[in-house]
């Protein structure tokens, strides 16, 4: 679970470098980091509960 994890922020991040390095694809940067950030909480929570 935690390598799906990882290549999934591996993915939105380039999509979001991506989308900011090529005019016009701001949207697609921004999808990017808001994929990047709700994987990273995601994963945070899924962690935490699974050491309880």
């Amino acid at each position: 679970m935690l390598a799906l994890i990882i290549v999934l922020l591996i993915i939105w991040a380039v999509l979001a470098i991506l989308g900011f390095a090529i005019k016009g694809l701001l949207w697609l940067a921004i999808l990017g980091l808001v994929f990047f950030v709700i994987t990273a909480i995601v994963g945070w929570l899924r962690r935490g509960a699974s050491r309880t």
